[in-house]
């Protein structure tokens, strides 16, 4: 067959637009398809949409609906497509694929005004008073901000999407109807230029893809993945497909071998029920390739079937018949019937052993947990009505989407947005329970402090310690299945820096961001109008001497209120001091020239370092890695969440930071009197025997020096303690060396860095 090499070689050679590897890592399928064609869809009239609609559709919704096309037909009215489609079809095939899922009437009517705010010019006040107020809201939730200007595309697809999840908080209709917008569009994509397919099916890949799965639109999520992949990596694509369609002779007999031993044993218990073979997508299986490195024909020996039956006692029994027709594969068999996945998807997954020693994957559910496999939140949909509630899958995907407002809530910055909303679409979950035995579900590598942030964020702010399964653990600990996790809380405790290092949730790190950016706000503002001023003061400008217009203009190219705002930027590494001095010198220049005054260039001074004391606050931190304590040589960087971080100038973790962003940073040097302790990581090699500990913790003690934890290790006849110690300087730290350094059974001693 072809290797993973050959797949991809033909569209490198082609196409270098972007690195396969930048691709995000998705959730794992809730199950496979047979590869779609992508044959471009056919156009939509409103009789094909009026036909499906009827099915479930009052009269009276109808007449609305019909009200609804012929408004956005007038106002569509001329507009074409790219493909030279009357634009109208746009809107109506969104309507078409809303019906599919069965959406009530104000969701129909929504889908075929989506455009005309955005694209025609049309107020929400004329659809409120048209349509009515529900159709307008979900309207503008759709709408795009096209009228604001943003300094990056990021920015602005950060505030759509903020938008749209306000809008979709308040109501989940707005984000079915989104997706199947960017579904028709994908659909469609053929008659764009390279360079913006690729862009949009990125965008498509990295948040709508996510979203549908998240909700638990499978059928959507599995076409919207393959064809983004098509529409980036069109070369690997086409390759993959004709193997896949060249391998499938070979692959009938064992398929329907398979296919009839578990038909007739399921006949022989009494059990009906529908029998599938699954074929993976084109993107499932390209996936697979590149991350598991593995060939093509590797990939395709793992045949896969569905068996959907009609009661859940018949799920269990199917599973227990399959283990005695084919021997299962140890640590294969998973119960997500009993604990569903995020997205509420429900089956139970085995792998057995087939015929000829070949692996089979089965997935066992019944019609209900199937139709809500494919459909997800759209299933036996349910808008809520004062009289109505909503399913245990629509209250799962609200859930969520209340806790994506609240990051936004929190969150400084699109960007940042954008950046915590990924981490929670690409969850590989970890279930857990209260002391009270509630199921709490989590990412994948989630923490206990996660876990705090997850139960409520007050909670997660005063965590003090964690109990998992009644015993105290960090709180950096990362959760494992079934563990029961108890926090224990103190108003004396706080958020800190650190804690940004290991938490993995959206939630969990916006909340801390910006509880420190509230308590640090001062510190922030202190720090960078120090740095400014010595950035200005290397190319000879005082603060103090420079006019108010220069200011006033670079408050408005930044977007900021007070230079209270740009020093607190600079002081948490969101802007280097030494551009927004360069900016100002050029901003001089231009005014001085405006004037006819000439401005002569000089030779820059050296920039003085920062002076640190160790006591600035948390605005200024000690790298972790390292540990600099007074008399080391000291650099540091400008980081965006933790400010200025002093690093030892031989840390080997620094000198690689520096070679990917030099410009992030600043000489720093040591203040004089620092009349604290610093800390300092020790490792002490000793042999194996009675009292050694005691008598290396006695001279740590007697040299003045302070304890603050201790680890110990087997390093064969030998072991190896680590300690935190806490001393004054490097002449402290070489006095207490040369004293442990004499104690009988000690091989060897030094300073540790992580």
């Amino acid at each position: 067959m072809m290797s993973t090499e050959t797949a991809l070689s033909t569209d490198q050679a082609q196409h270098t637009i972007a690195d396969p590897a930048t691709l995000p890592a998705l959730p794992q399928e809730g199950g496979d398809v047979i590869v779609p064609a992508f044959s471009r869809p056919k156009v939509v009239t409103f009789s094909h949409l009026a036909q499906k609609l009827e099915k479930y559709i009052s009269p009276a919704d109808m007449k609305r609906i019909l009200e609804a096309f012929r408004f956005a037909d007038e106002k569509h009215l001329g507009q074409i497509r790219k493909s030279g489609e009357p634009y109208i079809s746009h809107p109506l095939a969104v309507a078409e694929i809303c019906a599919d899922w069965k959406l009530d009437a104000q969701a129909i009517m929504a889908a075929l005004l989506h455009d005309v705010v955005e694209d025609q010019g049309v107020t929400l006040e004329e659809l409120i008073e048209r349509f009515g107020a529900p159709v307008a809201a979900m309207v503008d939730g759709l709408s795009k901000l096209e009228k604001l200007q943003f300094k990056t595309h990021v920015d602005a697809q950060g505030e759509n999407f903020r938008k749209m999840l306000l809008a979709m908080a308040r109501d989940v209709r707005v984000i079915l109807i989104k997706l199947a917008d960017r579904l028709h569009n994908m659909r469609t994509l053929d008659v764009m230029n390279r360079p913006k397919r690729y862009r949009i099916a990125r965008e498509t890949m990295e948040v709508y893809v996510p979203i549908a799965h998240r909700l638990g639109i499978n059928n959507l999520y599995r076409e919207m993945q393959d064809l983004a992949f098509h529409n980036m990596y069109p070369f690997r694509y086409e390759t993959l497909s004709k193997a896949i369609k060249s391998s499938r002779g070979n692959r009938r007999t064992l398929i329907g071998k398979v296919h009839d031993a578990v038909s007739s044993a399921l006949e022989k218990n009494g059990i009906h029920a529908e029998i599938y073979g699954r074929e993976k997508t084109l993107y499932g299986i390209y996936r697979k390739m590149r991350n598991q490195n593995l060939s093509f024909s590797q990939v395709l020996d793992i045949y896969g079937f569905r068996i959907v039956v009609d009661t859940l006692a018949q799920c269990y029994m199917t599973l227990g018949i399959l283990h005695a027709l084919y021997k299962p594969i140890p640590g294969k068999v998973q119960d997500y019937i009993a604990i569903p996945k995020l997205n509420n998807y429900q089956s139970l997954h085995t792998s057995l052993v087939g015929p000829y020693g070949t692996p089979v994957e089965f997935q066992i559910r019944t019609h209900e947990m199937h139709h809500v496999a494919e459909t997800g939140v759209a299933a036996h949909w349910l808008y809520k009505t004062e009289n109505e509630t909503l399913t245990d899958l629509q209250k799962h995907s609200l859930g969520w989407l209340q806790s994506l407002l609240d990051i936004q809530q929190q969150t400084g910055n699109s960007a940042e947005f954008i950046e915590h909303v990924k981490v929670d679409l690409f969850p590989d979950s970890v279930y857990v329970f209260t002391p009270k035995a509630k199921i709490i579900a989590l990412p994948r590598a989630a923490t206990a402090l996660d876990f705090a942030y997850n139960i409520h964020s007050d909670i997660g702010d005063h965590t003090a310690s964690v109990k998992i399964n009644n015993s105290v653990v960090p709180l950096r600990t990362e959760l494992q299945n079934g563990d029961i996790v108890e926090i224990i809380t103190s108003p004396n405790a706080h958020p800190t820096p650190s804690w940004l290092e290991f938490v993995r949730t959206g939630k969990a790190r916006s909340r801390i961001r910006s509880y420190l950016r509230s308590i640090n706000l001062a510190d922030s503002i202190k720090l960078g109008q120090r740095l400014l001023q010595q950035s200005l003061k290397s190319i000879h400008l005082d603060e103090a001497g420079i006019p108010k217009p220069v200011f006033d203009k670079l408050l408005y190219e930044t977007g900021a209120k007070t230079m209270d705002d740009i020093y607190a930027d600079i002081g948490t590494g969101k802007r280097l001091a030494v551009l927004v001095a360069r900016r100002i010198a050029s901003l001089i220049d231009e005014i001085s020239r405006k004037h006819g005054n000439s401005v002569k260039d000089e030779e820059p001074q050296k920039i003085e370092p920062v002076i640190i004391y160790g006591s600035e606050g948390i605005n200024v931190q000690l790298a972790t890695c390292c540990l600099p304590i007074p008399g080391d040589t000291i650099i540091g960087e400008l980081n965006m969440t933790r400010g200025l971080v002093v690093h030892n100038a031989e840390c080997q973790q620094a000198k690689k930071l520096i070679a990917r962003e030099p410009d992030k940073w600043i000489n720093v040097d040591w203040g004089e009197d620092l009349n604290r302790s610093f800390d300092c990581y020790l490792r002490v090699l000793v042999v194996e025997e009675k009292g050694i500990l005691a008598r290396v913790t006695a001279e740590i003690s007697g040299s003045d020096a302070n304890i603050t934890a201790v680890e110990m290790e087997t390093q064969g006849e030998f072991n190896l303690l680590k300690f935190t110690v806490q001393v004054e300087n490097r002449i402290h730290l070489a006095r207490l060396l040369r004293r442990v350094r004499h104690v009988p059974g000690v091989k060897k001693i030094g300073r540790d860095r992580i």
